[in-house]
């Protein structure tokens, strides 16, 4: 007779996540977080300048509205080193889960604010002090979906998981601007253009106010989630570092600066084709202070969601490019597309406006988008290794809003001649795409990085005692000498 085994002593380790959990986790948050972001970016052409910055000056009046908008894209730094750390130190759920509430609260809030005639200069401070908090949890919302997407992904499709957040951007595209247009359909602009006064009264605050229902949804499925085990590993291995920030400026800030110069052309990019365009094209056709495309703003709207329903397909055709061909390639020659492309401004509208130019126009130009931000999910995480990879994929993507996506409206309407011409504005673009191009020179194909083991991460962590002196992991991604 055999004795019966003892009991065991450990503590049973949580099941991972299914893969269907993790897909809707990851994906309604970055889609609740563009949401947000495309709400306030349409707001900030169509209404803010004359309800929070009245000026008898429109172009004055515009600017201030952009300087909001860029506001965030400073707050998104302060925002991914606090929830990084958290992130790094505690685990990715609870941080995913306050990242969430802290952007939704201050998207909420927009829409209750008063505005500059019922408060005066209170007005654009309130207004500026929410979008600077919206920025704070837009700093820790990416990180964490794109963590969770690759953390918890099959063995090879790394690429394709991690550019499952990515979709955020076009699906909180189409609802933002579908609602704007089912807005504008109710609430019609006046035949000279002009704002509908129930839209400008009380219409443009349906969208903040209806993002609450968001992130109810989102809360509901993060609260189901479990830790990933590549997390867990460090954490059972003791290797979590104290100060993320510190060690990824100590061990890791060669994957950090080229991971944000290789995001540089991607937010470029990415607020040209949904910011500006939307400025220029329902700019007057003729007239004070400069000329655009002249289309009533709801259909140039329905016009560039054509363009966002082709971002939202290339995007996963893109995650599996990365995996099959690797991340620099397919990155590589997409940023040499990006910058053709901005040479070409111009020339699409030199000899026509119509529809069908400024659609292809759109599509074109939304396609190279999907492209170069489906990889992105999945490059980034792998240049970090897992107890600082919150922080450091956090603070490469929020940085690289700051010098992209922050200034690019702003630039491009500067760089938009008062005759109609954006050539300089294209050769902005194309100047930002030479320095991603650079960038990526310095990256080596990460799509080997071996960060989804839980116990080589472990072992790699105990094995980097000697070399680094504190029992951290070394990156897993790779980098050119």
């Amino acid at each position: 007779m055999s004795a019966a085994p003892a009991p065991s002593t450990t503590t049973p380790t949580p099941a991972g996540n299914p893969r269907s959990r993790v897909v809707i986790a990851s994906l309604v948050g970055t889609s609740i977080e563009f949401y947000d972001f495309y709400v306030y970016a349409t707001a900030a052409v169509l209404v803010f300048p004359t309800l929070f910055f009245p000026d008898a000056d429109p172009t004055a009046s515009q600017l201030s509205s952009f300087v909001t908008f860029a506001l965030a894209f400073f707050a998104r730094p302060v925002g991914s080193i606090i929830f990084g750390h958290f992130g790094d130190r505690i685990g990715r759920k609870a941080t995913l889960v306050a990242s969430l509430l802290v952007m939704g609260t201050a998207t909420f809030l927009i829409g209750c604010l008063p505005t500059f005639d019922s408060i005066g200069v209170w007005a654009p401070v309130l207004l500026a002090v929410m979008r600077f908090a919206q920025g704070i949890g837009l700093g820790g919302e990416w990180s964490g979906a794109a963590l969770l997407a690759t953390e918890n992904a099959p063995k090879g499709k790394r690429g394709v998981f991690g550019s499952l957040p990515q979709l955020g951007a076009p699906i909180g595209f189409l609802l933002a601007n579908g609602l704007f247009i089912a807005i504008n359909a109710a609430m019609p602009a006046g035949a000279d253009g002009s704002v509908n006064p129930d839209f400008q009264a009380w219409g443009w605050r349906i969208p903040f106010l209806l993002s609450a229902v968001l992130v109810v949804v989102g809360l509901y499925v993060r609260f189901r989630l479990v830790e990933s085990t590549v997390f867990r590993g460090v954490q059972e291995s003791g290797s979590v570092a104290k100060v993320p920030l510190a060690r990824v400026f100590r061990t890791s800030w060669r994957p950090l600066i080229v991971g944000t110069f290789g995001m540089v052309a991607t937010y470029v990019l990415f607020y040209f084709m949904t910011t500006f365009t939307l400025s220029y094209g329902t700019t007057a056709s003729s007239g004070v202070p400069k000329i655009g495309l002249g289309y009533p703003r709801g259909e140039f709207l329905t016009l560039l969601m054509i363009g966002v329903v082709f971002f939202g397909i290339l995007t996963p055709v893109a995650g599996f490019l990365a995996d099959r061909f690797g991340r620099r390639s397919t990155l590589l020659w997409t940023t040499l597309g990006i910058a053709l492309f901005g040479l070409t401004f111009q020339f699409w509208f030199a000899a026509s406006t119509g529809p069908v130019t400024v659609v292809t126009f759109l599509v074109v130009g939304l396609s190279l988008m999907g492209l170069t931000f489906g990889p992105m999910g999945a490059l980034l995480p792998e240049l970090f290794p897992t107890n600082v990879r919150y922080t450091g994929s956090a603070v490469a993507y929020n940085v690289a809003s700051i010098l992209g996506a922050s200034l690019a409206p702003t630039v491009a309407l500067a760089l938009w001649k008062a005759d109609g011409n954006i050539f300089l504005v294209g050769l902005y673009l194309t100047i930002a795409a030479v320095v991603t191009l650079v960038a990526l020179l310095f990256v080596k194909e990460t799509k080997h990085a071996d960060f989804g083991d839980a116990e080589a991460e472990r072992v790699l962590g105990l094995a980097a005692d000697a070399s680094v002196g504190d029992g951290h992991v070394r990156s897993s991604g790779s980098l050119a000498p």
